[in-house]
């Protein structure tokens, strides 16, 4: 802009655009991905989720040492062999955690973010900056997702290293009898945790809606953990036939197919499909909701 065109602030003594911003102001600038991070990073509910999840695997440890009569079986399903081998504790962390608890952390980093604004009244201060509102939502759910992915990560990482210390790093032993070796195992661990953080992606996607939603944190991640829950009790009702299909969270499992050496895509595939629509139908509704919302209040 020209100087013709631009005016000197009477307070500042800055040039002022003709839109009102000082001269200077990049809307691009405003609330930059590391500031974001560093603020959540200081949060205590933070600090909790991700400490927790990094114990969570020693508790199951512990829980298996202290109550199980046999170690190391070579039968049964996920929790029999889940002390056969590291690879066999990190399948059954993920297993006894994708239903609900990854859900919850999910949850609420996505759920808090902006509801935690609005609930503080320190939103309406952020846009004041200015802070664009489609920047700022994208910001926050950018830093919610490494957050979120962080989480994924953490869990079954230190699943494994505990797994390797305690049982060894032989062969992963599935529920058929069938044998996997390490490297194998672990690429088809690694390829469950990417299924998992892209299969969660609707529960991101719903809980970043509710956050935009509501000025009650609690409620935006208590709402998204209900509907995966509702979702999980509806997917148990065969009566509905192929109608469970349509859930979100009717291919929760479908990572489980990794666990054999004849692979079958099918769910997976599917899997990935429902919740790359599911979860961009919310973050569409999230950014309409939140380019109206009124946060003076």
């Amino acid at each position: 802009m020209s100087e013709e065109t631009a005016v000197t602030h009477p307070l500042t003594d800055r040039k002022v655009a003709a839109d009102g911003s000082i001269e200077g102001y990049r809307a691009s600038h405003t609330l930059p991905i590391r500031v974001e991070l560093a603020r959540q990073l200081r949060r205590r509910r933070t600090q909790v989720t991700l400490a927790l999840l990094a114990v969570l695997p020693i508790v199951l440890l512990l829980a298996f040492e202290l109550g199980a009569s046999q170690n190391a079986r070579r039968s049964g399903g996920l929790v029999d062999l889940a002390t056969a081998s590291g690879q066999n504790f990190v399948t059954f962390a993920l297993f006894a955690s994708s239903s609900f608890l990854l859900v919850v952390v999910v949850a609420l980093f996505f759920g808090d973010t902006v509801a935690s604004e609005a609930s503080w009244s320190s939103l309406k201060y952020l846009l004041a900056i200015p802070v664009p509102r489609g920047r700022l939502l994208r910001q926050k759910a950018i830093v919610s997702g490494m957050l979120a992915i962080a989480g994924l990560i953490v869990l079954p990482g230190m699943a494994l290293i505990v797994g390797l210390i305690f049982y060894g790093g032989g062969d992963m032993v599935t529920p058929t009898g069938e044998s996997v070796a390490l490297a194998d195992g672990l690429s088809a661990l690694g390829l469950a945790m990417l299924y998992l953080m892209i299969h969660l992606f609707w529960v991101a996607g719903l809980a970043l809606y509710l956050s935009v939603s509501t000025d009650a944190p609690l409620s935006a991640v208590g709402g998204a953990a209900l509907v995966s829950i509702v979702s999980q009790i509806l997917d148990q009702i065969t009566d509905l036939g192929s109608l469970r299909n349509y859930l979100p969270t009717h291919y929760s499992f479908a990572w489980a197919d990794l666990l054999s050496t004849d692979i079958d895509w099918t769910g997976m595939a599917s899997g990935v499909l429902s919740a790359l629509v599911y979860g961009t139908v919310f973050l569409m509704l999230a950014a309409r909701r939140f380019a109206t919302k009124d946060i003076t209040s």
